[in-house]
């Protein structure tokens, strides 16, 4: 390999690295910096008119990045994958100053929505091609360790944009935002300084409209479904049996299935179902759902759990919990910085399937352990099992990677790239619908009781405590999950304001809420951990039956 081409593959990599960086820790630094943000355009996130937008803030980036990312890998195939990549950093660059001058008000949370939405088109772009260009410019022998350090920052961008949100929001809501243009404007100037296409990339091909029209408004409808799902509905704790919520998602089935008798017949389709005839790509895509759907759930659990019972009841005020929280996770990430290029390096030599496999079934083992703890756990083992589920994705992604991009036709990555893209993004917000929906469930069974009775003995009137009890569970949640100490959110200032200093001391104490939502939480988690464990296992045994076929293989495979 020549020299220049040896170090253009460096560059490569250095840059789609930087993109994925970018593209994932803007995902979640949002969501550890949505009080900062909400009290800075001047709207309080737990009023039920806000609902819609705090959760639309939280999942529409990720919804249009599922949607997008494999119209964007095949766009990649057609016109250039580099050339899609860097228009992507642009477009995400620019929302991203657009997002730093955010009005207040109404106004204000409204441009939050259509900016998130903005960037997510970019992070699409990004997240379409980026896995691709790696495949183009790294020789068969290297992918395992590009992929490893490519993906390790993917992940691990997730948790340290928990650590920055917190950081900044202490200092500037505003930061939160300048710092992807920070990010945004080295990288676009980089990418059009240092990327350029090579392969197969560029090629000519009809573009399927109706393919991508019905692909999108369907998958939509579906993960909209999903969003409206988890909110109350009249007097139902959640709206997945209203007309409307039961129309998004039949509505938006219909057009998925619509979508796939398309592809079978249009001369240059979307995605080319043939491509699921190979099965290590197909076994591997089914892998990285399941996996994706697995750990948004331990996200989640893992959020509620430090900032609604752990840390307050270490004394950590119910404000700092947001940073803290990222800060006592940071194992998981140190596990995945360790493992993924030593997991991606080690299945260039010995093939993929058996560290994928086994990653999967070594991060299911640690939802077992974390199911054994009790409510207020020693913190070195729950850091001991964190670790060692970044271990277990450290080991995973890789290696899942190399299986599934190296079985398919040069020609094919970009939508391959995508295809695989949507399944992790898709499975981030399914994760949300389905374990949220577990622990308002388990929430609803015993904590109303728990705390009409609680709230009693400590002086409030019946008709109030059952008032604040009858609450959605859902309104305790977001409260944990945003920093806010529900009971002096529920709780009426002026009704506080008629019980003596010490019942108010209690009852918006460190430790009221905590000790009551620990029973019913410890329930729900086990529930939820559960399901984690099997889909873990799924994902190892999908990854098993994943056969490596040579490239020439795969691309006869394939041809009509």
């Amino acid at each position: 390999m020549p020299s220049d081409m040896k170090n253009h593959k460096w560059m490569v990599l250095s840059n789609t690295t930087l993109g994925m960086l970018a593209a994932t820790i803007n995902a979640s630094i949002v969501l550890i910096s949505l009080p900062a943000i909400f009290r800075g355009i001047g709207l309080h996130p737990l009023d039920p008119g806000n609902t819609n937008i705090l959760l639309w803030t939280i999942m529409g980036y990720m919804v249009v990045t599922s949607v997008l990312v494999v119209s964007f890998g095949r766009l990649g195939d057609m016109f250039g994958r580099a050339r899609i990549y860097n228009l992507g950093f642009l477009i995400f660059t620019i929302a991203s100053i657009g997002l730093s001058f955010m009005p207040t008000g109404d106004a204000g949370a409204w441009f939050l929505v259509g900016g998130r939405v903005v960037q997510g088109i970019g992070g699409a772009m990004l997240t379409a091609t980026s896995t691709a260009i790696l495949i183009d410019v790294f020789p068969h022998e290297q992918r395992g360790l590009a992929l490893g350090i490519n993906i390790m920052a993917a992940i691990a961008g997730q948790f340290l944009g928990l650590v920055l949100g917190g950081l900044l929001a202490d200092i500037d809501w505003r930061l939160i935002f300048w710092i992807n243009v920070l990010v945004g404007v080295i990288g676009t100037i980089w990418a059009y300084w240092s990327l350029k296409d090579g392969g197969v990339a560029g090629r000519e091909s009809k573009l399927d409209w109706w393919g991508n029209i019905t692909f999108a408004v369907g998958l939509v409808l579906v993960l909209t479904g999903i969003n409206d799902g988890i909110q109350p509905y009249g007097s139902d704790l959640m709206a997945w049996g209203s007309p409307r919520v039961l129309a998004e998602i039949g509505i938006g089935l219909a057009f998925l299935v619509a979508f796939i008798l398309i592809e079978t017949r249009v001369e240059a389709p979307m995605i080319d179902l043939k491509l699921f005839r190979i099965r290590p790509f197909s076994t591997g895509v089914l892998a990285t759902l399941l996996g994706s759907i697995g750990r948004g759930g331990l996200q989640f659990m893992l959020i509620v759990w430090l900032q609604g019972i752990w840390l307050p009841l270490h004394g950590y005020s119910f404000e700092s919990t947001p940073l803290w929280a990222g800060i006592f996770m940071l194992p998981l990430t140190v596990g995945i910085l360790l493992i993924g290029p030593v997991s991606g390096w080690l299945s260039d030599r010995y093939g993929p399937r058996l560290f994928a496999g086994g990653g999967m079934l070594l991060g299911g083992a640690t939802f077992i352990g974390l199911m054994l703890l009790e409510a207020d756990f020693p913190y070195w083992a729950f850091a001991a099992l964190l670790f060692l589920n970044g271990v277990g994705s450290g080991l995973f992604s890789a290696p899942n990677g190399t299986q599934t991009m190296n079985a398919v036709p040069a020609a094919e990555r970009g939508q391959a790239s995508g295809i695989r893209a949507t399944a992790m993004n898709a499975g981030q917000v399914l994760s949300i619908g389905v374990f949220f929906t577990l622990m308002i469930i388990g929430l609803a069974i015993s904590l109303p009781a728990a705390m009409e009775t609680h709230l009693m003995a400590q002086g409030l009137p019946p008709d109030i405590a059952a008032q604040v009890a009858g609450a959605p569970p859902v309104a305790s949640l977001f409260a944990a999950f945003l920093g806010y100490n529900p009971m002096g959110e529920l709780i009426p200032a002026s009704v506080l304001a008629a019980l003596t200093p010490e019942q108010v001391g209690i009852i918006t104490g460190q430790h009221f809420f905590p000790e009551l939502l620990s029973g019913p939480f410890m329930v729900g988690i086990k529930i939820a951990f559960s399901i984690s464990l099997a889909l873990y296992v799924a994902a190892a045994i999908a990854s098993w039956l994943g056969e490596r076929r040579a490239p020439g293989a795969a691309m006869a495979s394939v041809t009509p």
